[in-house]
């Protein structure tokens, strides 16, 4: 079981851990506190008790892995890693990562990234890609000083929460890449040990 302490730029204590059943309750207080701004974007509405049960089943299949971050035992950042089952793709991984507003630019997000790109590189994955819709300017940007690359993007090809017709940006990058931006971005001293 993965569970990690760790420290955020401004001293805020979190834990870093995997999804069980038992956090669903907090899961969903953590999705539906999310600004809707935040949630237009997400895949799914996660605001439906069933849509993320039917999530959380996805870990047994051992393609998909989620982790959680807390902070006096609440939920704030939810990320995943999923291992696409198809044999074409079976070498590709698609990485997301959702942070509370009020941890945003503290380490969170580069936290949960270095968990999840952990995950990759024991599944044997050598290409991790992300897919966001184009008005995701913040995600996009963060992608971006992480070492992913913009591969295409599709006009109109997803609709967002709101029902509206929206670009879909895709972007790689290779596991080596991911990890020298991420010890880059992030010098702490545990950091350094989990090498």
């Amino acid at each position: 079981m993965r569970k990690k302490r760790e420290t955020l730029k401004d001293g805020t204590k979190v834990l870093i851990r995997d999804l069980h059943y038992e956090y669903l309750d907090k899961l969903m207080k953590f999705y539906r506190s999310l600004p809707v701004e935040d949630r237009v974007y997400l895949k799914v509405d996660v605001t439906k008790r069933k849509v993320v049960e039917q999530r959380m089943k996805l870990n047994e299949e051992g393609t998909f892995f989620r982790i959680l971050a807390l902070h006096d035992d609440e939920i704030i950042g939810d990320g995943m890693f999923e291992i696409f089952k198809e044999e074409w793709r079976k070498h590709q991984g698609e990485l997301r990562v959702i942070v509370a507003r009020p941890f945003q630019r503290k380490g969170l997000g580069m936290l949960m990234f270095r968990e999840l790109h952990s995950l990759a590189m024991k599944k044997d994955v050598d290409k991790i890609v992300v897919k966001m819709m184009k008005p995701q300017k913040g995600a996009i940007n963060i992608c971006k000083k992480l070492g992913f690359h913009k591969e295409t993007v599709i006009p109109n090809y997803v609709w967002d929460q709101a029902d509206e017709p929206q670009d879909l940006v895709i972007m790689t990058c290779k596991p080596k890449d991911l990890w020298r931006e991420l010890e880059h971005s992030y010098s702490d001293s545990d950091w350094q040990r989990c090498r």
